[in-house]
């Protein structure tokens, strides 16, 4: 998804800068600003650029130079883009700057169809990204203090750069690339540290890296406090404009997509010509064909049969052996950065038929908890909406709380986000013990077990036909496939996939993570389905983890399905409750 901002400022879309008169030419390539008369000179002379912002992380390089060049003959002449870290450094140590993860593709593209580059590595981005970009294993050390010069996380810091900045050297506008600007941190003001030694150990380190004559520059919120902390002697100071991010804690849906010049589709909207006919006004804007709206193809319902419940399915998604302690383990604890923990212990024995199972009162369950007792759903733990319900099962039963990590808190001082059971659990007047800690791997699963599985649980859907039973289905994986006609001319195309009667979940195409759907609460209700991750030479797998009910029974058979759609509905209204929305408006 492509977002652009219309300002007058140095990363805004738009920015005019002042004459030439007088100002020398330029002896080799270099990018600067001119303080005594307003103006950024690239090699010597006056210059303005006009920017738009793009996430490549957020979009396939299938779709890189599409995006690009439709940017491009918009009248744009830079680019904007942020690097996450845990994008590039999932787990320590291990990096990842290949195929989707290639930022050094990514900005070549750009250089090789006449875009400059804005670069903005962080190390921190915000950017409504996970951690706002920070890799999770930081909090392996539980007293680390995120963004500042906290010994711990600088050498953390000091390795990543190291890693980097090297890549990003050759790319610099004076080295004969692209990028004419480097961002150092961002919007460093509105973070509770104010840590100027912080600030000037990414001033050295970016110096040592890039060079000494690499334009460096730091952006805040457009207030005098934020400027306070956020500026550093050296840096050139530009301001950023938009409202809150998420906190206290709201997740994000999978789309970020809202309402941009081109969509997370690649579509061009109105709002793309209207600013095309803007930027005509000042600039002449490329002649030529406009790349068109990628075409979206509309490939029907593909029904779902049932494969297996989460539980019956441990010995797969559980790789790395199960974990005991008497208390629970949080996901950092087990070295599970993101997706699914499943925590079991035993019904005490001295406790009765019908009992309250509970957070309270820390709030103790980030982010969700699906509850069941041997193998019986009793209902959902939600973080900061539900923090307690009445479970039912014997002394001695099995308790399971299947834990989603939903995103961590992206912005302010609450970045540093623990998933999991963060608290210990009571039921009734007890504290639960003995816990068994079953870290969950289910990217691998999907991409290398779930399409050979046989069908343990015998039937394709619930045995018992009983309309309104419960709110509630156990976890569980489903599949289906559908074929693309190869004879058929410039299939495969992009599609939307939605989910009518599914509640919660996570969906894979051919072992392609999509993310989240969410249609009981909204607001997105499709996911986009690029045309590169299908195949016409096989039948393209559907994978789905419905996490609190799925619409498969033998009472309604024809239920048990998605459908592949060509038009995306993510704007759709917001279920409010418990005072507190799923999803607020986030500036990009």
């Amino acid at each position: 998804m492509v977002a652009w901002r219309v300002a007058v400022h140095a990363l805004a879309l738009l920015l005019l800068l002042g004459s030439a008169h007088g100002l020398r030419n330029a002896t080799q390539r270099m990018f600067e600003i001119d303080y005594s008369r307003d103006c950024f000179l690239k090699d010597g002379q006056p210059f303005r650029y006009i920017s738009g912002s793009i996430h490549y992380s957020r979009v396939p390089r299938f779709y890189w130079a599409d995006r690009l060049l439709k940017m491009k003959m918009a009248g744009l002449n830079a680019i904007q883009t942020y690097v996450p870290w845990n994008f590039h450094e999932p787990q320590p140590g291990h990096y990842e700057f290949s195929g989707d993860h290639d930022v050094e593709y990514f900005l070549q593209l750009a250089h090789k169809l006449g875009l400059l580059v804005i670069l903005r590595p962080g190390p921190y981005i915000c950017a409504e990204w996970d951690m706002g970009g920070l890799p999770a294993w930081l909090l392996e050390k539980q007293s680390i203090v995120l963004r500042s010069s906290d010994p711990d996380y600088l050498a953390s810091v000091d390795k990543w750069l190291g890693v980097l900045l090297p890549k990003m050297k050759p790319l610099l506008y004076q080295n004969g690339g692209p990028i004419i600007t480097v961002q150092v941190e961002n919007e460093y003001g509105s973070y509770f540290a104010c840590d100027y030694n912080y600030l000037r150990f990414l001033q050295k380190h970016f110096h040592y890296h890039l060079g000494d004559d690499v334009l460096l520059f730091t952006t805040d919120g457009p207030r005098q406090e934020y400027l306070r902390c956020g500026t550093l002697q050296g840096l050139y100071a530009t301001v950023d404009f938009g409202v809150g991010a998420n906190t206290p804690y709201a997740a994000q849906p999978t789309s970020y997509d809202y309402d941009a010049p081109l969509s997370e589709a690649g579509d061009l909207t109105e709002k793309y010509f209207a600013v095309r006919s803007v930027i005509q006004k000042f600039e002449k804007v490329p002649e030529g064909i406009i790349p068109p709206s990628t075409p979206k193809f509309a490939y029907g319902k593909v029904a779902l049969r049932k494969l297996k419940t989460v539980e019956g399915a441990l010995d797969i998604l559980c790789t790395r052996g199960s974990m005991k302690s008497v208390y629970p383990l949080t996901f950092i604890q087990v070295k599970q950065y993101f997706g699914f923990v499943l925590y079991r212990t035993t019904i005490p024995e001295d406790c009765g038929n019908s009992t309250r199972l509970s957070s309270l009162p820390l709030n103790g369950v980030h982010d969700r908890a699906y509850v069941a007792v041997d193998g019986a759903p009793q209902g959902v733990l939600e973080r900061s909406r539900v923090l307690s319900l009445n479970i039912q099962g014997k002394p001695g039963a099995n308790l399971d709380l299947l834990v989603e990590n939903m995103g961590r808190v992206n912005y302010g001082r609450y970045i540093n986000d623990s998933k999991g059971l963060v608290s210990n659990m009571t039921l009734g007047f007890h504290i639960l013990t003995n816990w068994t800690v079953f870290p969950l791997d289910t990217e691998v699963a999907v991409r290398s077990h779930l399409g050979s599985w046989a069908n343990h649980d015998a039937d394709l859907h619930d045995k018992r036909c009983v309309h309104g039973s419960s709110n509630y289905t156990l976890p569980a994986f489903y599949v289906g496939n559908f074929s693309i006609p190869s004879e058929i001319p410039d299939l495969p195309q992009d599609t939307f996939i939605q989910f009518p009667g599914w509640t919660k979940g996570q969906v894979w195409i051919n072992g392609f993570n999509l993310g989240r759907y969410w249609p009981a609460r909204g607001p997105q209700m499709t996911l986009f389905v690029p045309r590169h991750i299908l195949t016409t030479s096989a039948p393209n797998n559907i994978t789905v983890l419905e996490l609190e009910r799925a619409p498969c029974s033998s009472c309604s058979p024809e239920l048990c399905a998605v459908e592949l759609v060509d038009q995306p509905v993510i704007g759709a209204p917001v279920v409010h409750s418990h005072h507190q929305p799923w999803f607020i408006k986030t500036r990009g």
